[in-house]
């Protein structure tokens, strides 16, 4: 998973909301089809967007507090993180262009 990395409950806080600019966080489990097809997108945005936007990914099962505390209920949910305040909710497997317009969207 090169370009993203693992957060969890522990250090949600130090990597992300304490992270200056834009931050992605795939909220995802192992079990889960759909996070398995969004996954090669949120990967590739990583690439693409290296320098600009950290891509993180938080697995639910093992991290169940930091996602109770942004009401994830469905999966995959991809969070934006504006300088470490919540600023957009992607819910379900979306197609990459959407992803993409919504970084671009925080980028601008």
């Amino acid at each position: 998973m090169a370009g993203t990395v693992q957060v969890t409950d522990a250090d949600f806080g130090a990597e992300i909301e304490q992270h200056d600019g834009l931050a992605m966080v795939d909220f995802w489990a192992v079990w889960c089809g759909p996070c398995q097809v969004v996954a090669p997108s949120v990967e590739a945005l990583a690439s693409e967007y290296a320098g600009r936007l950290k891509v993180a990914k938080l697995d639910v099962d093992a991290n169940p507090q930091t996602a109770m505390r942004f009401g994830v209920r469905s999966i995959p949910s991809i969070l934006f993180f504006k300088n470490g305040k919540l600023v957009d909710t992607v819910v379900g497997a979306v197609p990459k262009p959407h992803l993409k317009s919504k970084v671009d969207q925080h980028l601008g």
